[in-house]
């Protein structure tokens, strides 16, 4: 899908981009897609067609993150009450550790960094003030950032539990930025572009194909004169910044 440019900054002016980490510096949700797809043919349930499995962890997951948050451990609960839920067999402690390893190989997967993200990177850090601004598990993302090897072009990193509108009014507040030059940068309507265009911020969407299914939103328009930019990839922020 051709993406369209709805706004553009001023190149000749430093703005702030606070930018996303997951799906739109490394891939992320292909891991988790890859586990719950092992997940379901390991619960090869004999009613449900797979679309519906998926259907049911979704459902729990939205209730999972409301008392676990999000992260591996989030993830791995899902899954253990999913199967709970549909399985025919009791959870023997086997199963539980098989089902719950289907989640914790992400951990140790390396990270992979998007095409043409450091480069991009190198560029955007010279010319503008970059914080990385991503939620999640606190240990998880440090460690993801850590391994990234992208942690030194950002001045700051904010690890956050949730991405609505009042964290992003904390962060504009935290670091008294102007609206008018404060961009966020990521790949999810829900978390990244709606609510900082809400909180009266310039937003920059830059889609993933792959992009996790509760973060599924329309994407917002702004209310002038704030922008959005839409784009096809990460790199092409040398042309806007």
């Amino acid at each position: 899908m051709v993406m369209t440019m709805t706004g553009e900054a001023n190149s000749n002016s430093s703005q702030t981009l606070l930018v996303d980490a997951d799906d739109t510096l490394w891939e992320n949700n292909i891991y988790f897609e890859r586990a719950i797809a092992n997940f379901i043919s390991f619960l090869n349930h004999h009613e449900y067609s797979p679309h519906q499995v998926r259907e049911v962890l979704n459902q729990v997951e939205r209730q999972s993150i409301l008392t676990h948050g999000y992260g591996l451990h989030s993830f791995a609960h899902s899954l253990v009450e999913t199967f709970e839920r549909l399985a025919v067999e009791p959870l023997t402690p086997a199963l539980h550790e098989t089902i719950s390893g289907f989640a914790h190989t992400i951990a140790s997967h390396p990270v992979e960094v998007l095409p043409g993200v450091p480069e991009t990177l190198q560029y955007l850090f010279q010319r503008h003030h970059l914080i990385l601004m991503t939620k999640g598990a606190v240990a998880e993302q440090t460690s993801k950032v850590e391994r990234s090897g992208l942690k030194e072009y950002f001045s700051a990193v904010e690890i956050v539990s949730e991405k609505d509108v009042s964290t992003y009014g904390v962060i504009i507040s935290k670091y008294d930025l102007m609206a008018d030059a404060t961009w966020m940068v990521g790949n999810s309507p829900k978390s990244d572009i709606n609510p900082a265009l809400a909180a009266g911020i310039n937003a920059v969407f830059v889609p993933h194909s792959d992009t996790w299914v509760l973060e599924h939103e329309e994407v917002g328009s702004p209310k002038p004169p704030r922008q959005l930019l839409k784009i096809n990839k990460f790199s092409e922020l040398r042309a806007h910044f």
